[in-house]
């Protein structure tokens, strides 16, 4: 036992600590990552509504007609799953469901509120996204989406919503304080 310990690295107990100027940066570099990715959500569900262009061309706006799920996964989908993503494809419940979770994951980041949820349902839908392409083009099993799970729960699990965000006052009304999944 004497000689395992002697082979560890000895870490010094101040090196992990995060305090004064390196945790406020830590606090405001957190806030600015939710932002982006909480814009990215709302973007997709803005481009995908309006046909704005981006990924979504004008004609296939959700507004005129269109749908936000046939595209990719009716077109795009490949792998194992391709088969179940072709066949809800274009289906008006998914669509629904999909814009909603775009919708819902974007604003919660922007507002930081409900982080909880924002990041449960923000990992589900990335990981979801990453088995409609498998295998990813550029690497064998690792992409953006499964690092966007990750951030998104790390940012709840340290609290992001806090910093440049509602995330005390959400956490202050009556609804979280009997619900603190809501946080």
């Amino acid at each position: 036992m004497e000689r395992a310990a002697r082979h560890q690295a000895h870490v010094p107990e101040a090196s992990l600590s995060v305090t004064g100027w390196t945790a406020t940066a830590a606090r405001h570099l957190l806030a600015g990552i939710r932002i982006s990715l909480g814009w990215v959500f709302l973007w997709a569900f803005l481009d995908k509504l309006f046909g704005l262009g981006r990924s979504t061309a004008a004609a296939n706006a959700w507004l005129d007609g269109g749908s936000p799920t046939a595209g990719f996964l009716g077109k795009s989908a490949t792998g194992p799953f391709a088969g179940l993503y072709h066949s809800i494809a274009g289906n008006a419940v998914v669509d629904a469901m999909f814009m909603a979770t775009l919708l819902g994951i974007g604003t919660a980041l922007l507002l930081g509120i409900g982080m909880r949820v924002a990041a449960c349902a923000g990992a589900v839908s990335t990981v979801l996204m990453w088995t409609a392409m498998l295998p990813p083009t550029t690497n064998p099993f690792m992409d953006d989406h499964l690092v966007y799970a990750a951030v998104l729960i790390l940012l709840a699990l340290l609290g992001a919503g806090n910093t440049w965000g509602l995330g005390r006052r959400w956490a202050a009304t009556p609804l979280v304080r009997r619900n603190p999944w809501l946080t």
